[in-house]
């Protein structure tokens, strides 16, 4: 059984843990939630379908990484994956499925058949013989600096960039 999780809990470490612990063999991380508008010029309440962009991920791909090899489940993440790379990343810190919609709403299913070909090409390039092989390679277990997915990290996140006169965030 896989659980749906929405990215609302103030502990979500700890209530991982206990969906493990009660007998969840997957979280499918994060679900989107149906969010309607109102319309002002007829007072109705309206379905507007936002499609996700690749920013969505990060945070989800943080709490992946971090929950990667802590907590006995399998990962999928559901939230801002366009193209190979996301793919890639999500891969690498821990998530055993990558669930893409948005990307197949825009440009058809045939997009699935480009990022797999991307995917592999890479892998290629760099060696991987596996997916496997790659899997939580990026989990806060596995970098050189795990402190880099705590809050603590934001300050320094802060400091590294300075604004432009355009306006512009520029590193």
């Amino acid at each position: 059984v896989a659980v749906k999780v929405g990215a609302y809990f103030s502990a979500f470490a700890n209530m991982a843990m206990q969906m493990a612990e009660t007998g969840a063999d997957g979280l499918v991380i994060f679900n989107r939630f149906y969010q309607p508008d109102f319309d002002l010029n007829t007072l109705t309440v309206t379905p507007n379908l936002v499609l996700s962009s690749a920013y969505e991920m990060r945070t989800p791909l943080r709490w992946v990484a971090i929950l990667y090899g802590r907590v006995p489940v399998d990962f999928a993440i559901t939230r801002g994956v366009h193209n190979h790379e996301d793919v890639l990343k999500g891969l690498m810190a821990g998530a055993k499925v990558m669930m893409m919609a948005s990307e197949l709403l825009r440009h058809g299913v045939g997009r699935i058949g480009e990022v797999l070909t991307e995917m592999t090409h890479w892998m290629e390039e760099r060696e991987y013989l596996s997916v496997a092989q790659m899997q939580g390679s990026m989990s806060q277990q596995n970098v050189a600096e795990p402190g880099a997915f705590e809050r603590a990290n934001y300050m320094k996140v802060l400091r590294s960039w300075r604004d432009d006169p355009t306006g512009i965030l520029i590193r």
